[in-house]
């Protein structure tokens, strides 16, 4: 998008108002992130407040990530033409709104439509907050506040499980939503008190047709990993989701070198290191991140017999190291640099994945689990905040919204695709130890073993004095299982580490600086 004229304001915010517009930011993309993983705590709940089926209830939880991921992209480039004041104060209103509607829902029907309004809040909110941040901090400061805009969108998925659970386990399923309309309220009035509007204005017409594009390429490649798993990959719904989506990328990608300056977003700027590298690394590190979730909560429920609120307590060192971690990144990277800081936060992360990989076992507790944890909370840290400010500092500060949408597009990719990798890999390696293990075990009762861990315990008491060894057996499944997927994770960070190490970025641009072909 080539740039006209800038109505930001000349003047920085002082010390103290700055603050106050980082704690507003930070509380709207709470509120979010709180809302992506909140409901899953909740699963069984929704199915049996309506009878609804699991297919349902999967989509009540995954249609809000859908709407939020496709809408990115758009309503970020909108918010830097309309200015991103009132687009945040508009989202933080449809998002609370929606919210409210959410907790009152009378039926499936209703909340589904609710958490479509509630996605699309929140693709109004969540890039606005990190271009609140690059467009409104002084240069020496934005580093610091990136740390902290990415230590909350990092770990505050799993705070907001551990209250979500909280919740649910002290009153009722409904009360899952007081949490991020209270958030998004508390937001809303320092939004109005503190945060600066900051626009831009376009000589050119806003690229519809790219708008398009890149919210059904999201759509069939979000909803392919999030479907494929349940449904079989080669479902006909799941191959027409991958060949749309895969259609529309390539047509995005080809609409925007034609459109060149007019353009959504300029790909040609994924030809710098900063962009570049800043995407890879979070689509990697979110992706292992989220899938690390996926094995972690059935050894904790299936083999360690934790509850589900125990069990979301016991993910919690990993987010406060990713949270402090993200804080000491810009530090680090100014001593040492953005690339050897990205280089040891990936390091650090593959080194965790190895020592759950190495240690964990059906015998060993809690103590194997959290040496791994606190090793990758501090890795992502490490390597989040630099990737991050690589990202928003490849793009003009005009195209801020944009920049951070393409981060906030990155992250839910990879989520999507670390559960759907890694839960497969999972699955697949217990499926293949435990067929060696039932002999014995009732033909019904050893199908439903098949399924998963959880399901072998459950079936379990049916078996008669089967009932310890399949359980046993389901146990040390899982855990080799956990060992395979933790072993790819693990290569597949020192993929990326090397890939770092090579092509990572080197000094972060703040869009001052535009390469030629955008001069």
């Amino acid at each position: 998008m080539s740039i006209h004229q800038s109505a930001q304001a000349a003047t920085v915010p002082d010390a103290r108002r700055l603050r106050a517009i980082l704690i507003a930011v930070s509380t709207a993309l709470m509120a979010v992130i709180a809302s992506v993983s909140g409901l899953n705590v909740a699963q069984t709940h929704l199915a049996v407040e309506w009878g609804a089926s699991q297919t349902t209830v999967l989509w009540i939880i995954n249609v809000y990530t859908l709407a939020l991921a496709a809408l990115l992209l758009p309503l970020g480039a909108i918010g830097d033409r309309l200015g991103r004041r009132p687009m945040l104060i508009a989202g933080l209103v449809v998002f609370g709104a929606a919210g409210v509607v959410s907790g009152l829902a009378p039926s499936a029907a209703v909340m589904i439509g609710a958490r479509v309004a509630a996605g699309v809040g929140a693709a109004m909110i969540m890039p606005i907050t990190l271009a609140v941040i690059t467009s409104t901090f002084p240069e020496e400061e934005r580093g610091r506040a990136i740390g902290v805009w990415t230590g909350v969108a990092g770990g505050g998925g799993i705070l907001g499980m551990f209250l979500s659970a909280l919740l649910v386990d002290v009153a009722h399923w409904r009360w899952l939503f007081v949490l991020p309309v209270a958030l998004a309220v508390v937001a809303l009035a320092m939004t109005a008190r503190s945060v600066p509007d900051s626009r831009e204005r376009s000589a050119h017409a806003f690229d519809t047709v790219g708008a398009l594009l890149s919210a059904v390429a999201v759509i069939g490649l979000i909803f392919v990993l999030q479907e494929g798993p349940e449904r079989g990959w080669t479902d006909p719904v799941t191959l027409v989701g991958l060949v749309a989506g895969l259609a529309a990328a390539v047509a995005f990608v080809a609409w925007e070198l034609r459109r060149r300056d007019a353009s959504l977003l300029d790909v040609r700027l994924f030809r710098e290191r900063g962009l570049a590298g800043g995407s890879i690394t979070l689509l990697v590190v979110f992706g292992v991140q989220a899938g690390v979730a996926v094995v972690l909560f059935p050894f904790f429920q299936a083999v360690l017999g934790w509850s589900g609120l125990v069990s979301t307590v016991a993910m919690l060192p990993m987010a406060g190291t990713m949270m402090a971690a993200s804080g000491l990144a810009p530090r680090l990277a100014a001593t040492i640099g953005a690339r050897a800081t990205m280089a040891a936060g990936v390091a650090l992360a593959g080194l965790g994945l190895v020592l759950m990989a190495l240690l964990v076992s059906v015998d060993g507790g809690y103590p194997p689990v959290l040496a791994g944890l606190l090793a990758m909370g501090v890795g992502m840290g490490l390597s989040m905040t630099p990737s991050t400010e690589a990202i928003t500092g490849s793009l003009p500060r005009a195209e801020q919204g944009v920049a951070s949408a393409l981060n906030d597009v990155t992250r839910e990719l990879g989520t999507a695709l670390g559960v759907a990798v890694l839960g497969a890999l999972l699955a697949n390696g217990y499926r293949g130890a435990i067929d060696g293990r039932l002999d014995g075990v009732p033909a019904g009762a050893a199908g439903i073993a098949r399924e998963g861990v959880a399901n072998a315990v459950e079936v379990a008491a049916a078996t008669g004095g089967h009932a310890r060894a399949l359980i046993d057996a389901a146990q040390q499944a899982f855990v080799e299982g956990w060992r395979q997927s933790m072993w790819i994770g693990a290569a597949v960070m020192g993929v990326l580490l090397v890939y770092v190490a090579l092509r990572g970025p080197g000094s972060t641009s703040r869009g001052s600086i535009r390469p030629p072909w955008r001069r």
